[in-house]
This record gives C-alpha cells, sequence and structure tokens, in this order.
C-alpha cells in the first residue's frame, strides 16, 4: 500500500511539475470543455460566439422549446444552463 502511495505521489508531482497544472485541474478543465461543446451545440453557436450572440441564440431556442409552445421544463433549464456556461466561457476570456 506504501508504494502504492508513492508512486502515485510522484506522479501527481510530475504532472504539476510538466505542465504547471495539479491533474485534478486538467480533468476539470476537460470536463469544462466537454460542457461546452455540448451547450454550443444546444444552442448552435460556433466556438467563438460572443455575449449578444449566445443570448439571441438562447432567446430563439427559448421560444421553440417553451412549455406553452410544446416543449418541456427540462428543455428550458438545459438551454438555460447552455447559456450560463458559455457567459461564463466568454466572462472567463476577458
Amino acid at each position: 500500500m506504501g508504494k502504492l502511495l508513492t508512486i502515485l505521489l510522484i506522479g501527481t508531482l510530475a504532472i504539476r511539475m510538466l505542465t504547471g497544472r495539479w491533474p485534478w485541474d486538467l480533468w476539470r478543465q476537460s470536463e469544462r470543455a466537454q460542457d461546452e461543446a455540448q451547450a454550443r451545440a444546444l444552442l448552435g453557436v460556433g466556438r467563438n460566439a460572443g455575449h449578444d450572440e449566445i443570448v439571441e441564440a438562447h432567446r430563439r431556442l427559448l421560444a421553440r422549446v417553451h412549455p406553452d409552445r410544446g416543449g418541456t421544463s427540462e428543455q428550458v433549464h438545459a438551454a438555460t444552463r447552455a447559456r450560463d456556461v458559455l457567459l461564463a466561457g466568454v466572462d472567463r476570456a476577458k
């Protein structure tokens, strides 16, 4: 058990030295990229979409998936989460 912990510690420190980041930060960054890709696909915007384009795409999607127009509240929540993920990315890029 001690050898396994030593190997994990050495591996963690090696990744930190090579990349300048901790391994868990790299995994979190990968998850964020996947979330952003799914959000872009849902809203139908490109990788370089700005704040106004994201908001407009969100409005268009809400008009289609709103419960009053035959959609569901889950679809509305998904659209809003997608907008929030992308707007957070735009704010981070500034």
